[in-house]
């Protein structure tokens, strides 16, 4: 007879079929997400919902599974939401939409990875971890930087002390944002750089660093010649920390960075080339010596976030360690403290 699963604690996947996915929403980066998707053999792409059903048609025939199968088509997320042979849903819309839709998905028992920034604020994100929680159900946030092999060891050299003690880092990545991508531009979306940017240097910095004692930043905001006045173009902020390091991040959408970053230790340092949040490998140096780290990257490099929430649901996790929903709040503070010292502040703030 089975062993029993304790109260309280969601039953594992079984293992005799694939994590089966559903994706909310049909754009750009939901595209790339599925890209991956089909890459890991333990997934399977087996629904999509889009606000029409054209959209849905036309995105699950343009990611056929390997057989020449379609996944099934959604006219509405709320259809999406109600089928009964997904077991957890990407979430792929802006971050403004992500409360409702998140709290959709958790009303019809659905795990969830939801993409980054998760919520405009640590306020809400704090509310949807809870919930999370509350229903036994796993969610992160599709910080797939996080899950990336060359980052996972850049972490392990720095907490095995490989450089000795870190007293810097440094974290740049930006673009020319066009004026026809509404994320960037439109405030009710969560327009701006730093969460759709920023958020990826400050990840990194948090990752190597820890939580820091003290921000100072600085942006220049849009003015009613761009498409909203208010809205965070260019940005930076410097990091103090209680051991005396300090880390140094900066993010835009109107320049084209150099999207590198470093870790720099009494012992050594590492240097991450273009662009930062997706390495293929890194350079460590040391003394008059150097060599060349390189893990493979499976696809575009959402493929292991996606391996590494299948592998917390046949465990019966509802929180990863990789992606732990702590640490994002905690980035999301950060991110609100930011926001205040620089003027950036949206509708959903209000009461927080």
């Amino acid at each position: 007879m089975p062993t029993p699963t304790p109260p309280g604690i969601p039953s594992p996947l079984p293992t005799d079929r694939p994590v089966r996915w559903g994706i909310l929403a049909t754009g750009k980066i939901a595209d790339s997400f599925v890209a991956d998707l089909l890459l890991v053999p333990d997934a399977e792409f087996t629904a999509v919902g889009s606000r029409s059903m054209e959209s849905a048609q036309r995105f699950a025939d343009s990611h056929r599974r390997h057989d020449g199968t379609i996944a099934r088509t959604h006219g509405t997320y709320a259809d999406l939401l109600a089928d009964a042979e997904v077991d957890v849903v990407y979430v792929a819309t802006p971050h403004g939409r992500h409360v409702e839709d998140v709290l959709a998905c958790f009303e019809a028992g659905k795990n969830v990875l939801c993409e980054k920034a998760i919520t405009l604020n640590a306020r809400d994100g704090a509310m949807l971890v809870a919930a999370a929680r509350r229903r036994q159900l796993f969610f992160a946030e599709a910080m797939w930087m996080r899950c990336n092999p060359n980052i996972v060891a850049m972490r392990r050299m720095v907490a095995d002390g490989v450089l000795g003690n870190v007293l810097q880092v440094r974290a740049d990545l930006g673009f020319v944002g066009g004026a026809d991508i509404a994320r960037l531009w439109d405030p009710a979306l969560g327009a701006g750089s730093l969460l759709d940017v920023g958020i990826y240097p400050l990840t990194f910095a948090y990752l190597m660093l820890g939580r820091p004692v003290d921000v100072t930043a600085s942006a220049t905001l849009s003015t009613t010649a761009h498409p909203a006045a208010g809205i965070d173009l260019n940005g930076g902020a410097l990091l103090t920390y209680a051991d005396g390091a300090m880390a140094h991040v900066s993010w835009t959408q109107v320049a084209h960075s150099d999207n590198r970053a470093s870790i720099s230790g009494d012992q050594g340092r590492i240097e991450v080339p273009a662009r930062m949040h997706e390495p293929v490998s890194f350079e460590r140096f040391w003394n008059s010596e150097s060599e060349t780290v390189s893990e493979p990257v499976t696809g575009l490099g959402y493929a292991h976030e996606i391996v590494e929430v299948g592998e917390c649901l046949r465990a019966g996790r509802t929180e990863s360690d990789l992606l732990p929903p702590d640490e994002t709040v905690a980035i999301l503070a950060l991110m609100d403290e930011i926001r205040a010292q620089v003027g950036v502040e949206y509708a959903a703030d209000a009461g927080a």
